[in-house]
């Protein structure tokens, strides 16, 4: 019988922690056409947003930048996912996309090759962060804040700058 408690036990906890773990299993490409598994970023606070170059938001961009620049050396990334799910208002090439984030907002954190956040098409990472957040994507900006276990945190909305009082806490918090 004690067995059994063990077995049943270890089971739960190994269900428990490949729950926490599931973001890592996605593959997602880079702008240079290179594929990598999120994975790589396994222990990392990641603030996770699909941004697009034409939008009312874009400005996000130089916010997005600078909590990079100020919290990269604590553990936290922040992933650009170009979409043109919107309005077209991210029409460009990844080449074209990759040039405009760097020319004009001095970006330095990754940004990957384009892809889609809703509709049939759906990247499978996007299709995770909706169903374990229970958040579609509502518009270009929206931001997932996910903490060093792979656990989405919070979802902000596109509204919310990233330099806001509340997603710097957010941040903060976790990082500490």
């Amino acid at each position: 019988m004690k067995k059994i408690s063990v077995l049943v036990s270890v089971f739960l906890f190994s269900i428990l922690l490949s729950a926490q773990e599931e973001i890592y299993q996605f593959k997602i490409v880079d702008m240079q056409g290179d594929t990598h598994s999120m994975s790589e970023y396994r222990g990392h606070v990641l603030l996770i947003v699909n941004v697009a170059s034409k939008c009312g938001f874009t400005p996000q961009y130089e916010a997005l930048q600078s909590l990079y620049e100020r919290y990269h050396a604590q553990g936290l990334l922040v992933l650009g996912f170009p979409a043109n799910d919107f309005l077209n208002q991210e029409p460009g090439s990844d080449a074209e996309i990759l040039e405009f984030c760097q020319t004009n907002y001095g970006v330095t954190f990754p940004v990957f090759s384009k892809i889609h956040v809703r509709g049939k098409a759906i990247h499978p990472l996007y299709r995770y962060l909706r169903e374990k957040s229970g958040n579609g994507v509502k518009w270009n900006f929206q931001k997932f804040l996910i903490d060093r276990e792979g656990k989405i945190v919070k979802v902000f909305s596109p509204k919310v700058m990233p330099d806001s009082e509340e997603v710097v806490n957010a941040i903060e918090s976790i990082l500490n």
